[in-house]
């Protein structure tokens, strides 16, 4: 991979942008395959009708290991050179995934297109915390995931059209490209942001010195755990809603204006929080959403429960995009109070927080995921039961932290 210093300083634009495509390997690698999970069992033969959902779960598996892995790697080697080693191991992934002629190696291809894509999006992070902190971190999150959410919205359209032309091994020839462009891009453009003489010794006993600060920091693991909450909905959400769209709802080809629409969603609550957080800060925001998520959650439970899990498509939007919209606030805020105090071991921070609240929701999302029924009650409850004790564990995280000034 080419080293060299770019001829004019990256800008916070194309940084953004840059970040934003980073982290995007890992939705475009779960998204643009949602319209082909079908095909896919079908070609595979995957006898378990749910079983398709393990093509998203074992990329999340993939990526709770790598998180763990490339975080205090880069904290000892610095930050680009581990990024470099996660795009190869994507890139690898991909191909397995392309020749993949069994369900079996394509679960192995896709554990390994997690593992890669994790360097890229922890470090990503650990990268942002050595730049800036607190609101200011939480604000360029936002933006990332507001260019970001491109991705998820076009995606799974681009996945359906390569169904139509071509068939689903053409996708993870897209994910390959992608993977290539960005690594040259990254490589070319963006400094290291970690120089030799800041750098960690690495060591099993720091390493596990470091877990030991973030664990017993209540700010830390208390937004930690949060996290992990939230996303656990999510993924129930990505690990159904083909099966929701097209199998219970019929909308077959349409499936993509569905899913992106909702995507749109995230990003326009990713946009309004850049603006927001620096004026009301990241623990208002939180607890508001956290109210608003579980109060629709709830009132929707009742609307569920009384058409037996098969109200009309349209009430099921408007649920969505409202419950997406608290997802969008979500989402950047947590990860940014999570790694406030943790700037010192940014790395391994980083690769922790996620590590622990992927873990957390690949085994609660992939638990409540495998219990759809062709109705949607396994996913609002669930959104209603995580919601509530989400909100339990912001009240004793916010109760214990330290009485700092409110980030």
């Amino acid at each position: 991979m080419p080293e060299r210093c770019p001829s004019k300083p990256i800008s916070y634009t194309e940084q953004v942008i840059l970040f934003a495509l980073m982290t995007s390997l890992i939705a475009l690698s779960i998204d643009a395959m949602l319209p082909a999970l079908a095909a896919i069992e079908a070609d595979l033969m995957i006898t378990d009708p749910n079983g398709r959902q393990y093509i998203v779960v074992s990329l999340f598996a993939g990526l709770a290991l790598g998180f763990f892995i490339f975080g205090p790697i880069s904290d000892s080697m610095g930050r680009k050179g581990p990024i470099y080693v996660g795009f190869g191991i994507f890139m690898v992934g991909c191909l397995l995934s392309i020749f993949s002629t069994s369900f079996e190696v394509m679960l192995v291809g896709r554990f390994l297109q997690g593992l890669g894509a994790a360097a890229p999006r922890v470090i990503s992070i650990a990268i942002i915390r050595d730049q800036f902190e607190g609101r200011a971190m939480a604000r360029f999150m936002s933006l990332v995931m507001t260019v970001f959410i491109l991705v998820p919205v076009l995606a799974p359209g681009m996945g359906q059209i390569m169904i139509m032309v071509l068939d689903w091994r053409a996708i993870f020839w897209a994910m390959f490209i992608l993977g290539v462009i960005t690594s040259f891009w990254f490589a070319l453009r963006q400094v290291e942001t970690l120089p030799a003489p800041k750098r960690s010794h690495f060591s099993v006993s720091r390493i596990r010195l470091s877990i030991a600060e973030i664990l017993t920091n209540r700010t830390s693991f208390g937004f930690t755990i949060l996290a992990g909450f939230v996303f656990s909905s999510f993924l129930v959400y990505l690990s159904t809603a083909q099966q929701i769209f097209q199998d219970q709802y019929g909308v077959g080809d349409l499936f993509p204006v569905y899913f992106g629409a909702l995507a749109l969603a995230v990003g326009g609550a990713s946009f309004t929080n850049s603006a927001l957080v620096m004026k009301l800060g990241m623990r208002n925001l939180v607890r508001t959403a956290l109210w608003a998520l579980s109060a629709l959650s709830a009132v929707y439970l009742v609307v569920a429960l009384l058409t037996a899990g098969q109200p009309p498509l349209w009430s099921l939007m408007i649920y969505l995009l409202f419950l997406f919209f608290c997802l969008g606030i979500l989402f950047g805020n947590v990860n940014a109070m999570a790694m406030e105090p943790m700037g010192h071991i940014a790395g391994i921070a980083s690769a922790v927080v996620s590590s622990i609240s992927t873990v957390q929701s690949v085994i609660i999302g992939t638990l409540i995921a495998q219990t759809y029924d062709g109705t949607i009650l396994p996913l609002v409850s669930g959104f209603f039961g995580l919601g509530l004790v989400s909100l339990v564990v912001f009240y004793v995280t916010d109760r214990k932290s330290s009485p700092a000034p409110s980030p």
